[in-house]
C-alpha cells in the first residue's frame, strides 16, 4: 500500500498550483464582470430567523462535473458525511445519524426508498445538474421542516419556474452541458430548456450519466475472481461501482396576479447500479413523480398547498463482477471455474431477482402569518400514504418454486398537525418555538418463502427454517399505531453585530420503518439480502419495534465581522441521547468476530455528542493576483449504545477540511485538503472493520463566461489509497452468497477503498 500523504507537503503543493494558476492568469487584462440577469416570479415569504445552512447555485456548481451523486454535494458542510453505496446514491449521515433518522425532501416531496438494501435513496431521484438550491437543518430543525425523523432535515429543491417580465414578449432560455472523469471513464450530458409569457412557465430537463468500475490508489485484495467465464478483476479495481442514470422532468407553471400553480413530471431510469458493499446490485429501477404545488400570497400571509404521487418499480439481482449461478448442478456447480449451470434446473438456481413496487402519496398544507413585532406564525397538517411489496420470484425452477414474499402489503400512513411561532423578543433577540404531532399506522400481510404457495398459520421447517418463521411471522400481531411528539426551543442572542449565540433544545420522533419492522426470515441468505448499511451482515425485522425518541441540546456560537465578509467562525458543540435507538442484537449461534453475523432490530438506548467547528478569512482582497480566502471544517462525533457499552456504527471519525479559493475575473480556483483521522471507535456486534486515517488533496478550476462555463480539476491528486470510513465491507465480486460449499470473495475485513486520482472537466453552455 502507499504511504498516507505526508502532511508537511500538503501546503507546499498548494501554495506552488495557486501561484502558477494565478501568475498565468494575471497575464492578462481583469475582464468585465459578468452581466446579471433577474427573473422575477411570486414574491417569496419573509426569510426564517433560524434557516439550515444553504448551498445556492454558486455553491453547487463547481462540484458538478466532478460528482454524478447529488449527496455528495453537501459533503463540506459541517457536520455532514456519507454512507457509501452505489455511484448516485451515497445516503447522507448528520451527526451520525443518516438515512431514514434524516427528513429528505426533493421539491417538496418526502421520498422513500422502496427497496431493502435502500438502494433507490431519496437524494438519488434529481441529478446534480439540476440542483438549484440545497438546505440541511443539522440536529434541531424547525417542526415546520419535517417530522419522523431525528437527526435533521435537507430540502432540495430544482430552479424555481421563471416568467417574461410584463410586456417583454416570450422568455427563452436553454443550457446543454457534458463532464467527462478519467477514474471509470464517466461520462454524461444534461440539457435544460425553458419557454415562457409573463405568465405562462414550461421547462424540460435531462441528464444522462454512466460510469464503470473506479479503481482505487493502489492494489487492495489478492485476488481477481468474479464467478464469471472469463471474467476477472484488476487488483486495484474496485467491483461493482459501475452505473448509469438517466433523469428527466417537465415542469408547467401559471402565474396569476399572487399565485403561483406548478406541476412537475419527474422519470428516473436506472438501468444498472452496482453496490460495492451489497450481496446485490440494481439491475433496473424506474420511477415516476407527479408534484403539484400551489402558492397564494395573501394580505394576512402565505399559504401553500402541495400533493404528489411517487410509483417506483425496482429489480435487484447479481451483477456482473459477481456469481450468478448457485446450485450443486453436476457438470460442477460448486466449482469456481467456468458457467457450471448452463440452465436453470431444481439444484441450480440463475441469479435471485428480487423485486419492489412502492408507492407513495403526500398531501400537505402550509400557513405562514406575519405578526407585528416581525412575529411569525407557521402552522400546516400533512398526509403521507405509503404502499409497499418486496418479492423474489422463483429462481432455479424446482430449486426455488414459489415466491419469496419479503414483505406482503406494507403499509406506512402518516398523519401530522404542526404549529410554530418564530418572534424578535427585542433587538437582541430571536426566538422559536414549536410542536408537532404525527400519528403513524403501519401493517404488513402474511408471507410465505420459496417452499410454498399459501400462507402458513401452522408448520414448522423449510429449508432455512422459512416456514417455522412464516407461521410465527403470520400468527402475530403486525398492525401497530404510533403517536409521536416533536418539541424544537430555539434562541438566538445577538449583542452587536459581530457576534451571536444560540442555544437550541428539541425532542424528534421517528417510527421504525417497514423493512425494520417487517422483515421476518431467520434464513442467512434472506437476512442478507436485508441490509441498508452494507456492512455485509443480515438483519431480520422485529414487529415489536417502538420509535426511536432523541432529545438534543446544541449551542452555537458565531464570530465574525460586522459585514459577515472578511472572517467569520462558527461553534457549536451538540448532545443527544436517544431512547428506543433502533439498534441490533445478533441472533443465537452467531458468535463469530472476524466473519459476518445475522442481527435482529431491537430498541436500546443511545448517545451521540461532539462538535463541529467551520471558518472562513479573506487572506488577500484587491491584489495585482486576485482575491484570495481560506476555509476550514472540523467535525468531531461519538456514538455510544449505553445499555451494552458498545460503539454505534458508520460514526466518521475526527475530520477536517481546509479549502484555499482563488478567483480573478471570471475564474475560480480552489485547492481543497481532505484529512481523516484512524476510525477505531467500532461497532462490536456488527464486528464493523477499523479503518487508517489519509490526507487528499484535490484542485478545481472554473471559468465563466456569460455563455458558457467550464470546469476543470483533480480528485485525489496524489493518488493516495484510502478505505472509506463509512463505506461498509467489501463484497463487490466473487460469490457474495455465504456458502459454505463454495468460497466467498471477498472475505470479512475488507472496507471499501476509495477513489483513486481522477482528472475531470465540463462545460456548460447557456443558449
Amino acid at each position: 500500500m502507499k504511504d498516507s500523504l505526508p502532511c508537511a507537503r500538503t501546503p507546499l503543493a498548494l501554495a506552488i498550483f495557486l501561484a502558477l494558476s494565478s501568475g498565468a492568469i494575471a497575464q492578462s487584462p481583469l475582464p468585465t464582470p459578468l452581466e446579471t440577469v433577474v427573473v422575477t416570479s411570486t414574491p417569496a415569504p419573509s426569510e426564517a430567523a433560524f434557516p439550515g445552512a444553504a448551498l445556492d447555485a454558486t455553491d453547487l456548481a463547481h462540484l458538478r462535473a466532478a460528482t454524478s451523486d447529488t449527496a455528495s454535494l453537501l459533503r463540506d458542510l459541517p457536520g455532514m458525511s456519507l454512507y457509501g453505496a452505489g455511484g448516485v446514491s451515497s445516503l447522507p449521515s448528520i451527526r451520525g445519524l443518516a438515512d431514514d433518522r434524516l427528513r429528505i425532501k426533493v421539491d417538496g416531496m418526502d421520498l422513500i426508498a422502496a427497496c431493502p438494501n435502500h438502494m433507490n435513496s431519496p437524494l438519488s431521484y434529481i441529478d446534480p445538474t439540476a440542483v438549484a438550491t440545497a438546505t440541511v437543518y443539522a440536529g434541531i430543525s424547525p417542526v415546520s421542516v419535517g417530522g419522523d425523523s431525528i437527526g435533521g432535515s435537507i430540502l432540495v429543491e430544482s430552479a424555481a419556474p421563471a416568467f417574461a417580465q410584463p410586456g417583454q414578449g416570450t422568455l427563452t432560455q436553454g443550457e446543454v452541458g457534458a463532464f467527462y472523469r478519467s477514474n471509470g471513464n464517466a461520462y454524461g450530458a444534461n440539457l435544460a430548456a425553458t419557454a415562457a409569457s409573463d405568465t405562462l412557465h414550461f421547462s424540460y430537463t435531462g441528464a444522462y450519466t454512466q460510469a464503470g468500475n473506479y479503481q482505487a490508489g493502489d492494489n487492495f485484495k489478492d485476488y481477481t475472481f468474479t464467478g464469471r467465464t472469463g471474467h476477472t478483476l484488476p487488483l486495484d479495481e474496485v467491483g461493482s461501482t459501475a452505473y448509469a442514470a438517466i433523469n428527466q422532468a417537465i415542469k408547467f407553471a401559471w402565474k396569476h396576479d399572487d399565485d403561483l400553480f406548478e406541476f412537475r413530471y419527474g422519470r428516473q431510469h436506472i438501468p444498472y447500479e452496482a453496490y460495492p458493499n451489497q450481496r446485490m446490485d440494481m439491475t433496473d429501477n424506474v420511477s415516476d413523480q407527479f408534484n403539484a404545488a400551489w402558492t397564494g400570497m395573501r394580505d394576512w400571509g402565505t399559504l401553500k398547498a402541495r400533493a404528489w404521487y411517487e410509483h417506483t418499480r425496482h429489480e435487484m439481482d447479481f451483477g456482473d463482477d459477481k456469481r450468478y449461478w448457485y446450485g450443486s448442478a453436476s457438470g460442477g456447480a460448486s466449482s469456481l471455474n467456468g458457467n457450471p449451470c448452463p440452465a436453470p434446473s431444481a439444484s441450480c438456481a440463475a441469479g435471485m431477482p428480487m423485486y419492489t413496487d412502492g408507492k407513495n402519496t403526500g398531501l400537505n398544507l402550509h400557513a405562514e402569518v406575519p405578526l407585528a413585532n416581525q412575529d411569525t406564525v407557521r402552522v400546516g397538517g400533512e398526509i403521507q400514504t405509503y404502499r409497499l411489496d418486496d418479492w423474489w420470484p422463483p429462481s432455479g425452477a424446482g430449486m426455488w418454486p414459489n415466491a419469496f414474499l419479503n414483505i406482503n402489503d406494507g403499509q406506512r400512513d402518516r398523519y401530522a398537525v404542526f404549529g410554530e411561532w418564530e418572534g424578535r423578543l427585542n433587538p437582541q433577540w430571536t426566538s422559536l418555538v414549536g410542536v408537532r404531532h404525527e400519528t403513524v399506522k403501519s401493517d404488513a400481510g402474511p408471507v410465505h418463502g420459496y417452499n410454498l404457495n399459501t400462507f402458513p398459520t401452522s408448520g414448522t421447517g423449510g429449508a432455512g427454517n422459512q416456514t417455522t418463521d412464516a407461521v410465527a411471522f403470520n400468527t402475530a400481531e403486525r398492525s401497530r399505531t404510533d403517536h409521536n411528539w416533536d418539541l424544537t426551543a430555539l434562541a438566538r442572542y445577538e449583542p452587536a453585530d459581530t457576534h451571536s449565540y444560540e442555544i437550541g433544545v428539541a425532542q424528534k420522533t421517528r417510527s421504525p420503518n417497514l423493512y425494520e419492522r417487517y422483515t421476518w426470515s431467520t434464513w442467512q441468505m434472506a437476512a442478507l439480502m436485508n441490509n441498508f448499511v452494507g456492512d455485509g451482515n443480515g438483519y431480520v425485522g422485529n414487529p415489536n419495534l417502538k420509535p426511536e425518541v432523541a432529545r438534543t441540546i446544541s449551542i452555537t456560537a458565531d464570530w465574525h465581522d460586522a459585514g459577515k465578509v472578511q472572517w467569520g467562525v462558527k461553534f457549536t458543540p451538540y448532545y443527544t441521547h436517544v431512547r428506543d435507538h433502533i439498534d441490533a442484537v445478533r441472533l443465537p449461534g452467531q458468535t463469530g468476530t472476524t466473519s459476518f453475523v445475522l442481527l435482529r432490530y431491537a430498541n436500546q438506548s443511545a448517545r451521540l455528542y461532539g462538535a463541529d467547528l467551520s471558518g472562513h478569512a479573506r487572506v488577500a482582497h484587491g491584489t495585482a493576483w486576485g482575491d484570495f480566502t481560506a476555509r476550514g471544517t472540523l467535525s468531531y462525533t461519538r456514538g455510544e449504545n449505553r445499555d451494552t457499552g458498545d460503539k454505534l456504527y458508520n460514526i466518521m471519525p475526527l475530520n477536517a477540511k481546509l479549502g484555499l479559493t482563488h478567483t480573478y475575473g471570471r475564474w475560480r480556483n480552489a485547492v481543497e485538503g481532505e484529512l481523516v483521522a484512524r476510525k477505531d471507535n467500532v461497532s462490536a456486534v456488527r464486528n464493523e472493520t477499523e479503518t487508517p486515517g489519509y490526507g487528499l488533496v484535490h484542485l478545481r478550476a472554473r471559468y465563466e463566461e456569460k455563455r458558457y462555463s467550464v470546469d476543470f480539476g483533480v480528485e485525489n491528486l496524489f493518488d493516495r489509497f484510502y478505505s472509506l470510513p463509512l463505506g461498509g465491507a467489501y463484497v463487490g465480486q466473487g460469490t457474495t452468497m455465504t456458502n459454505p460449499a463454495l468460497p466467498n470473495y471477498p472475505q470479512w475485513g475488507t472496507p471499501v477503498p476509495g477513489p483513486g486520482r481522477s482528472f475531470y472537466a465540463g462545460v456548460n453552455v447557456r443558449l
